[in-house]
């Protein structure tokens, strides 16, 4: 049987322990894995980091990167970044078998520098609605059902 397809969830700069305790919690229902780029808002054993993610701690393969120049320099991958300032339609993105999805902070979103030498590579979920933003969790869920829907082999 062939193996289910991975997908790799990128948080630059994570603010919310709860948010990336519900980050946490989707990468162990989808097998994700979850890259947390340093520095973080929070403390690793912060209760509602602990309390967002239940008892599926066990289940989430975590990698720490110090800073963001260390984490590309540990993949072989371009990553695909998500912004509401993004130029592409977050279902155009091309998915694929190990990709990276990459967020930013849920204050501030990408860092400019990362977002200007990245905008060709940087998908939107449309906001039509009178708000601002979408919550950091929400949007990593949508794009990474996205991601498993068109790479197949989960459904």
């Amino acid at each position: 049987m062939k193996n289910a397809p991975v997908v790799n969830i990128v948080l630059v700069e994570p603010e919310i322990p709860q948010n990336t305790g519900n980050i946490a919690r989707l990468c162990a229902a989808t097998n994700s894995v979850l890259h947390l780029v340093h520095p973080l808002g929070f403390n690793v054993d912060d209760k509602h980091l602990k309390r967002a993610g239940l008892d599926y701690w066990a289940f989430v393969k975590i990698t720490h990167h110090v800073d963001f120049n260390t984490f590309l320099k540990s993949v072989n991958s371009k990553g695909l970044f998500f912004s509401a300032k993004g130029k592409n339609p977050y279902h155009k993105a091309p998915y694929k078998d190990g990709c990276y999805l990459i967020f930013g902070k849920e204050t501030i979103g990408l860092p400019r520098e990362i977002l200007e030498a990245n905008i060709e590579n940087t998908y939107k979920i449309p906001i039509w609605g009178k708000v601002r933003s979408i919550n950091l969790s929400t949007c990593v869920g949508i794009a990474a059902y996205e991601a498993y829907r068109q790479i197949g082999g989960v459904f």
